[in-house]
């Protein structure tokens, strides 16, 4: 697989999905921060709540689709990420904080699955 391809398959699935929650009501903040930790794709409100978005997207729904690639790695990648986001922003911290997956399977149609609450911080 061309990697080029791949990065560019990851960013239009990351815009699908910010516009998608656009519409189900989230406020977009910031699109992929990244820091030595790792990366959070997307940076949502949804009302007050502050939320952390991973967007996975498979061609098909093998070897445990779009959802099932996020593994405890990731989630702690990420929580590492949140970590950083919340240092540098502090007035973030203040807010509730979600951790949503956004799953898409396919295209045309694409297949949306949105996990609210997909995993915690410990």
């Amino acid at each position: 697989m061309n990697p080029a391809a791949h990065l560019r398959r990851g960013a239009s699935a990351e815009r699908f999905a910010c516009r998608w929650l656009q519409h189900q009501g989230l406020q977009l903040l910031h699109t992929n921060h990244r820091c030595k930790a790792g990366e959070i794709d997307l940076i949502m409100l949804d009302g007050e709540c502050l939320v952390i978005v991973e967007v996975r997207f498979r061609r098909g729904p093998g070897y445990g689709g779009a959802a099932g690639s996020i593994t405890a790695r990731k989630q702690q990648r990420i929580l590492r990420a949140t970590r950083h986001l919340l240092q540098r922003y502090p007035a973030l911290g203040t807010r509730p904080l979600r951790f949503d997956v956004v799953a898409i399977t396919g295209a045309r149609p694409a297949r949306v699955d949105w996990r609210r609450h997909a995993f915690f911080a410990d």
